[in-house]
């Protein structure tokens, strides 16, 4: 029987990245002693600054793709060696990668890697959409610091087809429709959710996408605070095709969910809701009629 057991992971990224790698490493030995195949943590698992821009000091850029041979800076290195060592994919969901292409080399890019059991990258997502909130608590705007990438990504692992996304991406469902038509049996969505975003939005949006694309959906999360300006609200969970929450972790850090992946129960949801077969994309192109209101 093959495993296909997936781990979802919680942690506090703070400004110190050998604290940050060693509560990954806390989370990764323990999955690996619970048979996880595929292990999830978070966005910005290797930093949070209090600033924005305090990132720039630990970004590093990243060689992937087009027959070019796979370079990583030192931080990103010991994470792939984190994934041989345990013998464990890991996704790692929001890692500053250096913009070289910038000219100020002062932006980067939000990106979410697929690193298999050998450390080798398998798949490179770019976040397109960046965050930014104005709330009587929380004022952030990632694209200060950050570009947006512009390539949708699908990546074959042990325990199916990722569709890979990274927090915000979670508030456009146009995203998802699109992966799930390129195969995606799960989609990941490590996260930083704020507090206030995260207690009214979190469980309803991650529901909705497992829901409406019968897909599984994992959520990596940050959890705590990460110093005085930033906090976020954990909850890291698993949500399975039919929207049942099958795993939620708790006011802990770190911590580690785990959960089968049952590829035939996705075919089964799809087979009792064929809903893909019922899109309409041929009416959705064409224009709006609107009837509006006359107030002569």
């Amino acid at each position: 029987v093959v495993s296909r057991m997936i781990g979802v992971g919680q942690i506090r990224s703070t400004n110190n990245v050998d604290y940050n790698f060693e509560q990954c490493k806390i989370v990764a030995e323990k999955a690996q002693r619970q048979n996880v195949k595929l292990l999830c943590l978070p966005e910005c698992f290797a930093f949070i600054g209090e600033e924005g821009s305090a990132a720039l000091s630990i970004a590093e850029p990243i060689v992937f793709g087009e027959g070019k041979a796979t370079q990583t800076g030192p931080l990103l290195s010991k994470y792939r060696d984190l994934a041989k060592a345990t013998g464990l994919w890991l996704s790692l969901g929001g890692f500053h990668e250096l913009d070289i292409s910038s000219e100020s080399k002062q932006k980067m890019f939000n990106t979410h890697l697929i690193i298999d059991d050998q450390g080798d990258i398998r798949a490179l997502y770019r976040k397109i959409h960046l965050f930014k909130v104005n709330l009587p608590t929380v004022k952030l705007d990632e694209s200060v610091t950050i570009n947006p990438g512009s390539q949708m990504v699908v990546c074959d692992s042990p325990v199916g087809r990722l569709g890979l996304t990274t927090c915000y991406d979670l508030r456009f469902p146009d995203l998802y429709r699109n992966l799930r038509d390129a195969g995606a049996q799960i989609m990941l969505v490590p996260s930083a959710f704020t507090v206030p975003t995260g207690k009214d939005h979190w469980e309803p949006l991650l529901r909705a996408r497992a829901i409406e694309n019968e897909c599984y959906v994992v959520a990596a999360a940050q959890y705590g605070q990460h110093n005085p300006k930033r906090a976020s609200y954990g909850h890291a969970c698993i949500v399975d095709p039919w929207g049942n929450m099958t795993v939620q972790l708790s006011d802990k850090e770190p911590d580690l969910g785990v959960a089968e992946i049952d590829l035939e129960y996705i075919t089964d949801v799809r087979q009792r809701i064929p809903n893909w077969e019922h899109r309409r994309p041929d009416i959705y192109s064409s224009e709006v009629v609107v009837y509006a209101q006359n107030n002569q």
